[in-house]
């Protein structure tokens, strides 16, 4: 009996700690206006050219200072309706996933904190790298990490903005030739973590196919 009265007023003192700590929190509107003057300082400090969808979909070419065609420019296309910006440095030499089929995929990436700068995850220097598949239905993707660094961080669950690179690369099964993109995630676009934390992510990710498919 003494110890369930001790588990209980136990329960009553961390409750009302959360509740204090609540007091001070941000509000969930000052955790996005903080968000998004991260990305605002994140684009400025990097020399960003921001291009609408419109006018990335011309030539789906976004230029950047590694591949080009125009290296002086650092171009991000911008996904208004839900804040991802996108960098793709390599398409790939392979083909695009067609309607229908799943595919399943390697992954070396490093993830940032877009306030910091700071590595959050990363697997370059892993045996192995991070496995995952993606289903095409009609012009919709969805996928599940199999294993590696970000299924041990934060589940199984695909980042819908790694998902929107789909339309857009063609990965093959080496990473010299194979497709590499960039991506700037506000909150819900990113990890469960980042979601409910509310913080922006930044990715480079280099996407192979384990074998011909």
């Amino acid at each position: 009996m003494k110890k369930l009265i001790f588990a209980v007023l136990g329960l009553v003192a961390f409750s009302s700690v959360l509740t204090s700590c609540k007091e001070d929190e941000e509000t969930y509107a000052e955790q996005k206006e903080r968000e998004a003057k991260q990305v605002r300082a994140w684009l400025d400090s990097h020399n960003v050219d921001v291009i609408s969808i419109q006018e990335f979909l011309k030539d789906t070419v976004t230029d950047n200072p590694i591949t080009g065609p125009d290296t002086t420019r650092n171009e991000y296309v911008l996904f208004e309706d839900n804040g991802v910006y996108m960098q793709i440095i390599r398409r790939g030499e392979g083909r695009q996933i067609s309607a229908g089929e799943t595919w399943y995929l390697n992954a070396r990436y490093v993830e940032s904190y877009v306030g910091s700068g700071d590595t959050l995850t990363m697997n370059l220097f892993q045996q192995d790298p991070d496995i995952f598949y993606v289903k095409r239905t009609g012009d919709t993707y969805s996928g599940s990490f199999l294993s590696g660094i970000m299924t041990r961080a934060y589940g199984n669950s695909v980042p819908n903005s790694w998902l929107m690179t789909m339309p857009f690369i063609k990965p093959v099964l080496y990473n010299g030739n194979s497709a590499k993109v960039r991506i700037i995630a506000p909150h819900n676009q990113g990890t469960q973590n980042a979601a409910s934390r509310v913080y922006p992510a930044f990715y480079e990710i280099t996407i192979t196919k384990p074998k011909n498919q």
